[in-house]
């Protein structure tokens, strides 16, 4: 079975899994084969500003800590101070918030070991967890909580009499709220410093997500909180004294998300420490709501954008983290051009820029002078080019951002180029400031280049299809020469550079290139020769001595897409070859003097 889980919700970039766990966002979905979890976003009381974008959600924060800090110290006189909290910590943010506001709200608390000695630094009342189960720590810290006076007082249910009158019996008190977060596993994994296996072992917590799924499970008689973000809200919540089932059932769903992106990350970490397969039976990916979206691919479609928390995933660089330095709201569209822009502009060492429309290059240029690549790509195909993305794999500094400010569409010399998103490595604050000045809804990103070696998920109905990332350069391939005339030097430079363009292009995909630019490509054909002839008329006259790449071989060559590509002018030809017909393709270039060079590997992309 092939599952996607997912990791603790949470609100704001530092959540709750820097409480002990890993990386923190804004909200975590389950994607499974098995039934999937959908998570509700309505809430009564409080959920919906816990939900919200993170900034409505601090100046909710506020309110709720500016409300909670105004009665706490008069109006709890009455409650009762057999009441219960449970609290064992990693991430010790706002502890002490806590922890005072439950002391005035008439509640005992009981602690761990750092936990423990942390509130009594602060000055906080508190009750060691030995001292309820009559049993010392043991097992370097391995087992603290694992016992029935933890236990029973979390799980029994309250309108169960044989629940209570079982307490009863062993002096077992019960505890209403539950205040857990997990050790830093993620973080250690991920050191940059590394982790020997025994310490990565050592860092697994057992008794905390124990604590948290019991607590969870019984979240009609016991609050689980596992986000320091919910500190105040909870607070709010136990001083209205009111029983919002609701409330509870957000918070038990919030704390299984947060155990489950705990599991996924060791699950994860243990599969590489086992196995060389990079295809496990079962695994899980922890998605993170980064932010909801206006629509998805059209306006009657819902959406929203999640970050990948996979242990892979860490400093993996690509769109997804990209930082936002300007412009209107990214759409669900802007993320899948930009992710295309970005992915193909990298592919290559010298200054280039890539131009994208629909998730298609429609103009690639590489330069020394990044000025000049940005105009030819826009050159190549300007039409496409209004209203696309623009990539550069160099920073973007003064003198190029007023360029592309400035510049003029070739096509009339006079309109102004527009686009929906720049991407780049870097830029200079200069060039950040010119950018600004171009349009209030320009979106300005800053991206790090994509790791190597990813594994690529895609959906299909009923189930999820895996594979390795297409990271092959022309360095890694051999480009055999299978016609009588041998391409020049600089036809073979056209034609790999050809290749690397090809590759990023929707099949059936041809690009035609020349001098390290792009002339022409045509894409997304039922046919290939319907995206050759689209390629030529995008060339025009410049196709003469040009190089041709095709993502796969050309099924046929005598009066078909190999001789048109000859008679056109074409200098050389790059595809995979593999066709029963590649002796046709061969014969052809050679009556038309044209070199032809087989990669053995093809590029489709659907």
């Amino acid at each position: 079975m092939l599952s996607f889980g997912a990791p603790s919700t949470t609100i704001t970039a530092s959540t709750a899994v820097t409480s002990r766990v890993s990386p923190t966002t804004y909200s975590h979905l389950p994607f499974t084969v098995s039934p999937l979890s959908d998570s509700q976003r309505s809430s009564n009381f409080c959920f919906q500003q816990l939900l919200s974008c993170s900034s409505r959600l601090n100046c909710y924060r506020n309110k709720a800590t500016a409300e909670a800090a105004e009665t706490m110290a008069g109006s709890i006189a009455s409650a009762s101070g057999s009441k219960q909290a449970l609290i064992s910590l990693s991430d010790k943010k706002d502890l002490d918030l806590l922890a005072t506001g439950l002391q005035e709200l008439g509640y005992t608390i009981v602690s761990t070991g750092g936990t423990a000695s942390a509130l009594e630094k602060a000055g906080i009342s508190v009750r060691k967890v030995e001292e309820l189960t009559n049993f010392p720590e043991m097992l370097d810290g391995r087992v603290k909580t694992l016992h029935p006076n933890v236990h029973g007082g979390i799980l029994a249910r309250r309108d169960q009499n044989h629940h209570m009158e079982a307490l009863d019996k062993h002096n077992i008190s019960t505890f209403e709220l539950v205040v857990v977060n997990l050790y830093p596993f993620y973080e250690k994994v991920t050191s940059t410093n590394g982790v020997t296996f025994d310490d990565g072992i050592e860092n697994i917590d057992i008794g905390g997500p124990t604590m948290i799924r019991a607590a969870a499970k019984n979240h009609k008689d016991v609050l689980v909180v596992v986000d320091t973000q919910d500190y105040p809200l909870v607070l709010q919540f136990l001083k209205a004294n009111k029983d919002d089932q609701q409330f509870r059932r957000k918070l038990a769903w919030k704390a299984f998300q947060h155990v489950a992106s705990y599991d996924s990350a060791v699950s994860e970490w243990l599969w590489k420490q086992t196995e060389e397969d990079k295809f496990p039976p079962t695994f899980t990916v922890p998605l993170s709501l980064k932010s909801s979206l206006r629509y998805g691919e059209n306006p009657h479609q819902k959406a929203a954008f999640y970050t990948d928390s996979s242990l892979s995933e860490f400093n993996g660089g690509g769109i997804a983290t990209a930082i936002q330095h300007h412009g209107k709201e990214m759409s669900y569209n802007n993320y899948l051009d930009a992710d295309a822009a970005w992915n193909c502009v990298c592919e290559f060492e010298k200054p280039t820029c890539v131009v994208v429309k629909h998730t298609n290059p429609c103009g690639v240029a590489s330069r020394d002078d990044l000025i000049e690549a940005y105009r030819l790509a826009v050159k190549a195909d300007p039409v496409s080019a209004f209203g696309g993305i623009v990539a550069f794999n160099k920073e973007v500094d003064e003198s190029l951002a007023r360029d592309i400010r400035e510049f003029r569409s070739p096509t009339d010399g006079e309109t102004r180029m527009f686009y929906e998103i720049v991407v780049a490595p870097s830029y200079s604050q200069k060039g950040l400031e010119i950018l600004r000045g171009k349009s209030k809804t320009l979106r300005i990103l800053e991206a790090k280049k994509n790791k190597t070696g990813k594994l690529s998920l895609r959906q299909v109905g009923g189930g999820w299809l895996a594979q390795d990332s297409d990271d092959l350069t022309p360095e890694e391939i051999k480009f055999d020469v299978v016609s009588k005339k041998v391409p020049e030097a600089s036809e073979l430079s056209d034609a790999k550079f050809a290749w690397l363009c090809v590759k990023h292009v929707k099949s059936n995909a041809i690009v035609i290139a020349k001098d390290n630019c792009m002339l022409g490509m045509g894409s997304g054909q039922p046919n290939r020769l319907e995206s050759l002839r689209i390629a030529l008329r995008k060339a025009g006259d410049e196709v003469k001595g040009a190089a041709l790449a095709s993502d796969a071989f050309f099924p046929f060559a005598w009066k078909d897409a190999v001789e048109e590509a000859c008679e056109s002018g074409i200098g050389v030809i790059a595809e995979p070859g593999g066709s029963i017909r590649d002796g046709d393709a061969i014969d052809c270039c050679n009556k038309y003097d044209v070199s032809l060079v087989f990669t053995g590997v093809r590029h489709f992309r659907h």
